[in-house]
């Protein structure tokens, strides 16, 4: 079997009166129109990828908020292909040329209706009429889990104390890179070290302060880790009402309060290995999208 192309795209609307405007592009080399998306480069980032290929295609940012469904399909040469899509609000500002007219010719903001009926695939049509039926989005968090940091029995000391190792540095460079992409305001961690190390990139390179907050580290006591993830679900429901914010917290926390506030009992699904972590996606009040990162 050939190895699977990987590529990432986005659905990239704006506003317009009481509706959206969905943008899609015109490919002269294959004669179509296409939503803008393109192929990771080298072990690139599915997410930043995405970013990517839309700000290439439309010299526009946008600033993702979901994860729609993956498209895969077999290319004319039998290689398969899976392209990573998410929905993305085109964030203010001017727009650029797209960069390279050779790939991308016209770019237009279409209802979703025209742009159902302009786009050239199925796949893609699909995604549009997927995007048109979502609740208003109201807000956007990222919730992360810290990076590696050694095994806690070969740590002496405060065990809060513990810093990330190599790996986890490498993790939190990573997170900082796409995690930026959502445009926090705010960043806020755990008590423990390594929740605030994970959110250090990221804080150099937007030039924000980290906060700390008790709620999303782990309890001392394991009988108190369901009490701690109310709170933390209560307080990530407070900043959600604030400035966009992004959060580090610990495997024992996430899990609980992901649950709660998707109205789920089994927490299994949120497990979240160290490094990775979430794009939590509202409207209001209600957990429209937990999305991996």
């Amino acid at each position: 079997m050939p190895k699977p192309v990987r590529a990432a795209g986005g659905v990239l609307w704006r506003p317009a009166g009481d509706s959206i405007e969905v943008c899609v592009v015109h490919r002269p080399y294959l004669r179509d129109w296409s939503l803008p998306k393109g192929k990771l480069d080298g072990g690139e980032h599915p997410l930043a990828a995405a970013a990517r290929e839309v700000l290439e295609e439309t010299g526009l940012r946008g600033e993702p908020q979901l994860r729609l469904p993956e498209v895969a399909y077999t290319m004319p040469d039998g290689v398969p292909k899976t392209v990573d899509f998410w929905l993305m609000r085109c964030a203010d500002g001017p727009a650029e040329d797209p960069a390279d007219p050779t790939e991308v010719d016209e770019v237009l903001f279409l209802s979703p209706a025209d742009a159902v009926a302009r786009l050239s695939y199925p796949d893609d049509r699909r995604l549009v009429r997927r995007v048109a039926g979502l609740p208003p989005v109201t807000a956007v968090t990222a919730l992360v889990r810290h990076g590696h940091a050694g095994r806690r029995g070969e740590f002496e000391g405060d065990d809060d104390l513990r810093p990330l190792d190599s790996r986890g540095r490498a993790e939190a460079e990573t997170l900082g890179r796409v995690v930026a992409l959502i445009g926090p305001r705010r960043l806020v961690a755990g008590t423990p070290l390594r929740c605030r190390q994970t959110l250090e990139p990221l804080a150099t390179r937007l030039g924000l302060p980290i906060e700390t907050d008790s709620a999303f580290a782990e309890p001392a006591d394991m009988d108190e880790v369901p009490a701690n993830a109310r709170a933390a679900a209560a307080r990530l429901a407070e900043l959600r009402d604030g400035e966009r914010t992004a959060v580090s917290s610990q495997g024992k926390v996430i899990p609980g309060l992901l649950a709660l506030l998707d109205g789920a009992e089994d927490t299994a699904p949120y497990r979240t290995r160290k490094g990775a972590g979430w794009i939590l996606t509202w409207s209001g009040d209600r957990l429209l999208a937990s999305s991996r990162i």
